[in-house]
């Protein structure tokens, strides 16, 4: 096992924290290591004063066997299980051990057998989370394949189709949802290879893959396969769906990558609410000066639960039956902070604007003038 330099150096600084005990010549620690006997091997980490010189495991020095006045052995033990122990040799001048010398060995033993105790679960995690890397590279690997079939077959049937076909733009979705599909591949991908240093006061990276790397982005282009998709979500699943009555000036200027995650919050919002919406409700996207919403025209959120519903994990009542993580709507107030925006609840939708319905729930994301024009 191959232990921290962190581990290592706080078993040298206990080790050395003894140096003005006069009374006391040597302290080992031992680590108990299984071995192809029923017994464990008790090799040496940490010594004071450090000689220098490699020590051989307990069983291998015939010296240590031997019974000695001069000596004590102090267990690392948790419970049942022996992790190591600490050794401690005085001068052999002394006549007794000093009681309170003994006290502090004892204390020393147990803050080193937590140590210990924590250092073997931090192995134990990063084994386990190399192991998922590992699969979760496999399972990345592996995904790749079906995703470039789909593309393959969804481009061979758009050449079959001719430009007045009314099937012609279902199969430019699937290109378009493929095509984010890869993006977020690609993301998984990186996950766990890129070594990013991140300050202790910086913020998590989000992880997200990049929407698109076209340099002419604007709002209206990234928005409008969402208008598409939920058009035909809401053909699915029998229920009305109102996109966007009009489109303002903003929508049409340049924006950039970052403030391409406006995409990402309203694909979350619709989401949302076609999944977790009463079926035959109505939902919608509107679009304004300041803005956007989406809102629907089911139950409303009850009060006691509107406080938590962007809190990472919570899930209310009526969505619990339902598959979900919850991270939805903390993931995009967390996007609409990371670009100067905000993302509210606001109850009923009309409250946005008052040609929507007087009755449901409205998400509203409220972009700031930087956000548009960036």
């Amino acid at each position: 096992m191959e232990f921290s330099n962190r581990f290592l150096n706080l078993v040298e600084k206990q080790l050395s924290s003894f140096q003005a005990e006069e009374k006391l010549q040597h302290l080992v620690v031992y680590i108990a290591k299984a071995s192809d006997n029923e017994a464990p091997t008790l090799e040496a980490i940490g010594e004071w004063p450090i000689t220098g010189q490699a020590l051989p495991p307990v069983e291998s020095d015939p010296d240590l066997r031997a019974p000695s006045s001069v000596r004590r052995w102090y267990p690392l033990q948790e419970g049942e299980l022996l992790l190591g122990v600490l050794r401690a040799e005085c001068l052999p001048s002394l006549a007794s051990w000093p009681e309170s010398l003994d006290r502090r060995l004892q204390a020393t033993a147990f803050v080193l057998t937590n140590c210990i105790s924590l250092e073997f679960e931090r192995t134990k995690l990063l084994d386990e989370l190399s192991q998922q890397r590992h699969q979760m590279s496999l399972m990345v690997h592996q995904l790749r394949n079906p995703l470039s079939a789909l593309r393959t077959y969804a481009e061979l049937l758009l050449r079959r189709l001719g430009p007045e076909n009314r099937n012609r733009k279902l199969v430019e979705g699937l290109l378009t949802e493929q095509a984010q599909l890869d993006r977020y591949i690609s993301g998984l991908d990186l996950i766990g290879t890129l070594n990013q240093q991140t300050r202790e006061d910086s913020q998590a990276p989000l992880m997200l893959p990049p929407l698109s790397s076209q340099e002419d982005l604007t709002f209206k282009g990234l928005l409008a396969p969402l208008v598409d998709r939920a058009a035909v979500t809401a053909s699915l699943q029998s229920r009305k769906w109102l996109g966007p009555s009009r489109w303002p000036e903003w929508t049409s200027e340049l924006c950039s990558i970052d403030n391409g995650l406006v995409v990402e919050i309203v694909a979350n919002l619709l989401e949302n609410a076609f999944r977790y919406s009463p079926s035959g409700i109505s939902v919608g996207l509107s679009l304004d000066e300041d803005g956007l919403c989406v809102w629907d025209t089911g139950t409303e959120i009850p009060q006691d639960e509107r406080a938590k519903i962007f809190d990472k994990g919570f899930r209310g009542k009526a969505t619990k039956s339902k598959p979900g993580s919850g991270i939805g709507l903390a993931l995009g107030r967390e996007l609409a902070e990371k670009i100067g925006a905000s993302l509210e609840l606001v109850i009923p939708p009309s409250k946005c604007d008052s040609s929507l319905p007087s009755k449901g729930n409205a998400f509203r994301v409220r972009l700031s003038l930087g956000t548009k024009q960036r």
